[in-house]
């Protein structure tokens, strides 16, 4: 008899997860999958191009239900998980189905990070996380009522992009006076700020919301100086949190995420966990690459009992229409680094490298980010680049071709998850 493999979760974490098993050994467990929404699987990555129309919703699909059926996988949709009987080994969900387990996944992914201020109850406030919120946001459209974005990072910059390009009027407040402050330095954010402005995006940096006011819906958002932005729409995107509530009824260990270890596993041996809902060595995960990483490793321990997981360095990517945005490693020197600078202020292009020792230590690129993946394998292999330092900005063609000092090797270029 195979064992019973159930996998809470089709977003893509779980998702990846299956096409690591199929492609691992097709039919050696007998799967059932549980998704809260009601779509089938889809690249959550592409959420911005669709509100931009970039996109359709079909085309951000990555497994129909047929792909599903093919690989003998019981998929209930529009029905999540709200039980886990660990002792009888089985999970219940919303609508009354009961499937027992040998084995249990777990990756019930995040969800938008809502601060406990007034109004944040209040209709027409909310996250960015799902094809539901775009589709509340194309509705808005047409609104002529300002939207405000909560949060200056990748996600609230791309969906403040997208409403622009229809002429939305919208404006993103950050608490920090440098947007993608995680990711950029202060020249970068400054030429990425002159770009969305020329888009028709208005910022407010070093500022954050107190208070959502309205009666029945957002009407303003109060900010922590005095200022009132109107606002119909509110979106916060300041972070998120690992989903773990139905673990933590279930009694798993949990710390902000699913406490798991090496093998991906919690502290009851047929539970395991992946994707953003977990916390491995302290660490949560909102990017795309470690979660590939993860379903890999998964994909070995629940076949073989073999594989453990390991945290590497990832790399960030922002692409609206017309900008693009390469962030990896440091992002300002330490002491003892140097700094490589190219500056073309009328093509929008700047490039910055640190280097440690003639090694790359960090990348920060905007408007030409061609060889982002190629820095990216110098910093992770630690190639040394004293052969071509002097012509290193400006990119690969550009430097002498060693083959022990260019990886070939694909980089984990990001987005969030």
């Amino acid at each position: 008899m195979k064992p019973r493999l159930v996998i809470i979760g089709n977003g893509m974490a779980g998702a990846r997860l299956l096409e690591e098993l199929v492609e691992h050994e097709a039919g050696s467990h007998a799967i059932t999958v549980f998704g809260a929404e009601p779509h089938g699987n889809y690249n959550r990555i592409m959420l911005s191009p669709v509100l931009a129309g970039e996109k359709t919703v079909a085309e951000i699909m990555l497994n129909p239900r047929e792909w599903y059926a093919r690989h003998d996988i019981a998929l209930h949709l529009g029905d999540p998980v709200v039980t886990i009987d660990r002792e009888r080994r089985e999970v219940t969900s919303r609508a009354g189905v009961t499937v027992p387990y040998d084995q249990l996944v777990l990756a019930t992914g995040s969800r938008p990070w809502l601060p406990e201020i007034p109004g944040i109850d209040l209709a027409g406030v909310g996250g960015f996380r799902d094809l539901a919120d775009v589709e509340f946001l194309r509705t808005r459209l047409s609104d002529p009522r300002p939207v405000v974005i909560l949060g200056g990072g990748l996600l609230g910059l791309e969906a403040a992009a997208g409403l622009a390009g229809h002429g939305v009027d919208v404006t993103v407040v950050h608490r920090n006076p440098v947007l993608m402050n995680r990711q950029l330095d202060d020249e970068a954010a400054a030429i990425l700020r002159q770009e969305l402005a020329a888009r028709g995006v208005r910022f407010v940096l070093d500022a954050q919301a107190n208070a959502i006011e309205g009666v029945a819906r957002a009407e303003a958002v109060r900010l922590d100086d005095g200022r009132r932005l109107p606002a119909s729409t509110v979106l916060f995107t300041i972070g998120i949190q690992p989903e773990i509530s139905l673990a933590q009824v279930a009694g798993l260990d949990c710390g902000r995420g699913i406490r798991v270890d090496e093998q991906l596993r919690s502290d009851d041996p047929a539970i395991y966990a992946l994707g953003e809902c977990i916390e491995h060595r302290g660490r949560t995960y909102g990017l795309v690459a470690p979660i590939w990483d993860q379903a890999r490793v998964l994909a070995d321990v629940l076949t073989t009992g073999q594989g453990h997981y390991r945290d590497r360095l990832t790399s960030t990517r922002l692409k609206v229409t017309g900008i693009d945005v390469f962030s990896a490693g440091r992002i300002d020197p330490e002491p003892g680094d140097h700094c490589l600078r190219l500056r073309d202020p009328q093509q929008g292009i700047y490039k910055k490298l640190i280097l440690r020792d003639d090694n790359v230590v960090g990348a920060v690129l905007v408007g030409d980010v061609a060889d982002g993946g190629w820095y990216f394998d110098l910093l992770e292999d630690h190639g040394n680049v004293r052969t071509f330092r002097d012509r290193l900005l400006f990119g690969k063609h550009f430097c002498e071709p060693d083959d022990a000092l260019t990886p070939s090797h694909d980089s984990p270029t990001e987005n969030a998850a």
